[in-house]
């Protein structure tokens, strides 16, 4: 790989301490991306840990061997969907996990890398896709094919760009006249579509959310946190936890509405006298709010700024109690 990126990972300190990482403990890191996490929790753990790390990205998977080659078969990487996990540890022999994170940010070797067309800032084909073994429509593929429809519903509800319409309009009357294919040009299509008072008051170039919102889609960024977030208690030990790092609005309501799920006894609706669903709280929060990054720390890496972390911890069976005992 001729591009080596540099490599922060977020809220590092904080992941360690809410997950008690402690030395003889099983790690499931769902997005190793460049190792970073992995590394600082083996650290914590005095290099006596045990950590499986998964990520759809090869790339990224080979740099974060390279950096993890000192600990040898204390990390194992496997490159899958992280909302495949469950098959990961079924291959690794491992039923449960004492502690798993999942960062849902990008990795910095696909945003800085030109050649994976996640960013704008320098030109490159527009591709987005984390997985590019894995098949599938890339972003040129959805610019320059979906309908109109479509693309406004994506802009809107995965960028939150109140000019969707319009974006989603000079998408398709450019495309019209040739195919969009780098991102640079996708993003001055999206530019000139802004109001030019927008652009003048805009904090951000007009192009983010749009870009956002499309790499959202091509990758089913939220399918994959839902079926995430749905399997994973099953799989954290008793007395274990479960980290999230979200960046995006949508998913930290996934997360809160998932970890708050777990964390209740009965789900029937509140006029029904008797319990009827069986359910029994599996979770309990420990970060009533999410944890955000310090001014230290958005300092030295502005990608964290946005991170969201939230944690809940694997109730044992004696803890939970049945309705009427």
């Amino acid at each position: 790989m001729d591009f080596v990126p540099s490599h922060i990972p977020v809220l590092l300190r904080e992941v360690v301490e809410f997950l008690a990482i402690r030395p003889g403990m099983r790690i499931l890191d769902a997005t190793a991306g460049l190792g970073g996490h992995i590394k600082g929790m083996l650290e914590a753990a005095g290099g006596e840990a045990s950590v499986l790390g998964l990520d759809r990205d090869r790339e990224a998977l080979s740099e974060a061997g390279r950096r993890l080659e000192a600990y040898g078969d204390r990390v194992r990487l496997v490159r899958t969907r992280y909302s495949r996990f469950p098959a990961a540890l079924a291959e690794a022999g491992w039923e449960t996990v004492d502690a798993a994170l999942l960062d849902a940010g990008m990795s910095s070797l696909q945003l800085d890398d030109p050649e994976r067309g996640f960013g704008f800032l320098t030109d490159g084909p527009l591709d987005m896709r984390m997985g590019v073994e894995d098949g599938g429509e890339s972003a040129e593929g959805l610019v320059n094919l979906a309908s109109f429809a479509r693309l406004r519903e994506i802009i809107r509800e995965y960028g939150e760009d109140p000019q969707a319409g319009r974006i989603a309009r000079a998408i398709v009357a450019e495309r019209e006249t040739a195919p969009i294919t780098t991102t640079r040009r996708l993003a001055e299509v999206v530019a000139a579509a802004y109001p030019a008072k927008w652009r003048a008051m805009a904090r951000q170039h007009p192009a983010t959310r749009t870009f956002q919102a499309l790499r959202m889609a091509v990758n089913d960024e939220l399918g994959e946190l839902e079926e995430f977030l749905r399997a994973i208690p099953g799989h954290i030990a008793p007395g274990g936890r479960v980290a999230v790092i979200s960046f995006h609005s949508l998913e930290d309501r996934l997360v809160k509405r998932a970890f708050r799920l777990e964390a209740t006894d009965c789900l029937c609706p509140r006029e029904q006298i008797v319990c009827v669903c069986g359910h029994r709280a599996r979770f309990r929060i420990l970060t009533k709010k999410p944890v955000m990054a310090g001014e230290e720390e958005v300092a030295a890496n502005s990608r964290a700024r946005s991170a969201k972390l939230r944690v809940a911890q694997r109730v044992a069976a004696a803890d939970v109690v049945v309705a009427g005992e």
